[in-house]
């Protein structure tokens, strides 16, 4: 299993064969549809949403304007107040320094706080072949776990299964990873949350390594910040000796007072919540309280090449809310899976073909992941236009063009496939730019338009064969226009 599933089918496939499964999609239109209208809801309470988006937009803005001398400071703060800092080019990288930092402790056991961090560079199997046993801790990823299944949601790992599978994943599985099941359990949500509970307590007693992201890193004390529901996360964060968090470098704020904003809008925008029940903040170590040693990891892995792509870079604004998913209908009918990514949805059509490029059959294509029709943009608390960075990354697989990978700029090659629907834009292009021709081919559109198609042929059969093929008007809107005006208003 492969925390970022490359090798999965291109989207259309996948997606085509996820829509086929019928407990998946009742799983996830029950979910979806909840979770937004609770959303919905929580998010109207407040008559300041639109400005609070904004400074939200704003300040992740200046940080990424910025993000070179946030760092330095994050590593100065970080330093003083007795934690260590790593820094990761890579997700090789990044698993390569966790696993020494676990193994110089000695121990063979880690128990994690719920990251996407750990799960895009696919932490738990490069610490498993050193030996080394990751335990989710969150409800939803040790489903996941038991399950030896894949995330499906950003928020919701296990949104695509509904309790009674979950019931039989912890009757079967449990066992294997520590305290089995109670016997006789049922698919209460209670007793659900009981069985996980009694399992997970032997190993938040017994672990002395914790591992963790962060959804906020404040740079002028070094702060790290994490929120979430169930108090999993606290016990991962508070009882080992030993800390180690991955960070992505796209996670910093510059002040305290920036708080203030993403811990009013993330837990409305994700759970529909006023405040998350558990926002755990630590800054370095104390000999009072804690883990005794704090390592940062600071994860790059992409990062910084989407930062260099001017429409491409508003991804990094993304605070993981997963309200951009709730409302998808892309989303909702294909699932997580399709995505072939930790990040699915919108958010994941845009951010995995940044992170890890075009060149792979499933990120190439993720930009078509899409309807277009701009929920996504209208929830997001950052306002991040993903309409209009699918359209950017969708030229860019079409016709190739400049980037940076690797932190290097780079020419890319248009991507396999593509050949037809370049030369239908080459050739719209020309006809746009010659007014003569353009003229005549819509008269003669307009004069054959009773022997037009209802489909199209060959490579365009897969686009009409969903949609209906616009009609073709008995008369050029030029023509109309001089007929009923007599050419007045300035149409040539």
């Amino acid at each position: 299993m492969s925390g970022t599933f490359v090798g999965m089918p291109a989207f259309p496939r996948a997606a085509r064969e996820a829509v086929g499964n019928t407990t998946l999609r009742g799983n996830l239109r029950h979910a979806t549809h909840t979770i937004r209208d609770k959303r919905a809801r929580a998010v109207a309470e407040l008559d300041d949403w639109a400005a609070l988006r904004e400074a939200g937009k704003q300040i992740k803005d200046h940080t990424l304007r910025h993000l070179d001398r946030y760092l330095v400071q994050v590593e100065e703060a970080v330093t003083a107040a007795g934690g260590t800092v790593h820094w990761a080019a890579d997700a090789d990288e990044a698993n390569e320094i966790v696993a020494r930092l676990v193994q110089e402790t000695g121990e063979s056991e880690v128990v994690k706080v719920k990251s996407m961090a750990t799960q895009e560079i696919a932490l738990n199997e490069a610490l498993e072949a050193r030996g080394i046993h990751a335990y989710e801790t969150d409800l939803a990823e040790l489903i996941v776990q038991l399950g030896k299944d894949r995330p499906s949601h950003i928020l919701v790992p296990a949104i695509h299964r509904n309790r009674g599978e979950i019931r039989d994943i912890f009757r079967s599985e449990m066992g294997e990873w520590g305290r089995p099941a109670p016997e006789g359990l049922t698919d209460t949500p209670a007793e659900l949350a009981e069985a996980a509970r009694l399992h997970l307590r032997e190993k938040f007693l017994r672990a002395k390594v914790g591992i963790s992201g962060a959804n906020f890193v404040v740079a002028e004390t070094g702060t790290l910040v994490v929120v979430e529901s169930e108090g999993n996360g606290r016990m991962c964060l508070t009882l080992p000796e030993t800390l180690i968090s991955v960070v992505g470098i796209e996670k910093i704020v510059p002040r305290w007072q920036d708080l203030e904003v993403f811990l009013q809008t993330l837990p409305r925008s994700s759970t529909a919540e006023r405040m998350n029940p558990y926002t755990s903040m630590w800054t370095g170590t104390t000999d009072e309280d804690g883990p005794r040693t704090f390592h940062l990891v600071l994860l790059d892995n992409g990062r910084t090449d989407t930062l260099a792509d001017e429409v491409g870079r508003q991804a990094l604004r993304c605070i993981r809310c997963s309200a951009c998913l709730n409302v998808c209908p892309v989303y909702e009918r294909a699932g997580g899976h399709a995505y072939g990514s930790v990040y699915p949805g919108p958010i994941g059509a845009i951010l995995s073909p940044q992170l890890r490029g075009t060149a792979s059959e499933i990120d190439a294509s993720l930009p078509y992941a899409s309807s277009l029709c701009g929920a996504c943009y209208e929830v997001c608390p950052v306002a991040i236009d993903i309409p209009e960075v699918l359209v950017h990354l969708r030229e860019r697989v079409v016709q190739g063009g400049p980037a940076v990978r690797g932190g290097n700029r780079v020419v890319l090659k248009p991507a396999r496939g593509h050949a037809a629907e370049r030369a239908a834009m080459r050739a719209a292009q020309w006809a746009f730019t010659h007014p003569g021709a353009l003229r005549t081919g819509q008269r003669l559109a307009s004069r054959t338009r009773r022997l037009h198609p209802r489909t199209l042929p060959g490579p365009g059969r897969a686009w009409s064969g969903t949609r209906d093929l616009p009609a073709v008007p008995a008369e050029p809107f030029r023509d109309w226009w001089q007929r009923t005006h007599g050419g007045k208003g300035g149409a040539k």
